[in-house]
C-alpha cells in the first residue's frame, strides 16, 4: 500500500493509514471538500466515523471498506457542511451519535454522547481523547489518539487548519479563545511530530504550524 499523505479529493478513493491497533480512511465529500474519517479498530472491526459532512451514499462505501459495522459517528461542531450526511448514515448504520455538548442541540439528530473537555470516547480497543477548543463554534471538539507505537493523531475538525485556526468571523472574542485553547490544550501539551486531520483540506503536523503561532496572533486570523 503506498504511503498514507492525507491528499484526497471529492469523488476519488480513501487515503488509508495503517497503525498497529487502528486503521485511518480519509474522504473528501461534497462541494465544500469537507474531510471525513473512518477509524477501524484493527482487533475487533468496530468503526468510528469522524464527520458524516456530505455524500451519504460515499461514506457507507467508506463503511464497508472499513469492514465492519460502525458503531459510533462524532459530529466535530454544529455547522451544517459537517453534518448533512448524518441523518442518512446514522438511518442506514443505527449508529450512535456523540457531538460536543455546546453544539449537540443543534445537530439534524437526536445526540447520544455530549462530550466534554477530557472525556473519551471508547470502540473497539481504541480509545480517543476529547479536547474541548472553544471560538469556532462553542461546542467543537477535536479527538485525539495516542498511538502506543508511534506518535499523536488529532482530528481537529474546523478548529486548526495548515496556516491558522478555524474562522471566526471577524469576532475577536472568538478568536482570543480559539487560539488560546490551541496552544494551551494542544501546542502545550503535544509533540511535534502529532499529526492533524482537519475538516477541510490537506493534513498537517503541530510541528509545522508551531512557528507561525506568533504570526497567526498579530493578524488576528
Amino acid at each position: 500500500m503506498p504511503d498514507y499523505t492525507g491528499d484526497v479529493r471529492p469523488g476519488g478513493p480513501a487515503d488509508v493509514r495503517e497503525l498497529d491497533a487502528l486503521t485511518i480512511r480519509k474522504v473528501s465529500v461534497g462541494d465544500m471538500d469537507n474531510d471525513a474519517y473512518l477509524l477501524t479498530c484493527r482487533a475487533t472491526g468496530e468503526q468510528l466515523l469522524v464527520d458524516a459532512a456530505d455524500d451519504a451514499p460515499r461514506l457507507l462505501r467508506l463503511v464497508e471498506e472499513g469492514g465492519g459495522g460502525l458503531a459510533l459517528v462524532v459530529t466535530t461542531h454544529q455547522h451544517r457542511d459537517h453534518h448533512r450526511a448524518l441523518p442518512a448514515v446514522v438511518e442506514a448504520t443505527g449508529a450512535r451519535t456523540a457531538a460536543g455538548a455546546e453544539d449537540a442541540d443543534a445537530l439534524p439528530v437526536p445526540v447520544d454522547v455530549r462530550l466534554a473537555d477530557g472525556d473519551e470516547v471508547r470502540f473497539g480497543e481504541v480509545v480517543l481523547q476529547v479536547t474541548h477548543l472553544r471560538g469556532h463554534t462553542p461546542g467543537s471538539v477535536a479527538l485525539r489518539y495516542d498511538d502506543p507505537a508511534g506518535r499523536p493523531h488529532l482530528f481537529t475538525g474546523d478548529s486548526l487548519f495548515p496556516g491558522g485556526v478555524g474562522n471566526t468571523r471577524g469576532d475577536a472574542a472568538a478568536f482570543t479563545s480559539l487560539l488560546r485553547d490551541v496552544e494551551e490544550r494542544l501546542f502545550d501539551v503535544l509533540p511535534d511530530d502529532t499529526w492533524v486531520y482537519p475538516g477541510h483540506g490537506a493534513d498537517t503536523t503541530l510541528g509545522a504550524e508551531r512557528p507561525h503561532l506568533t504570526e497567526w496572533r498579530e493578524r488576528g486570523w
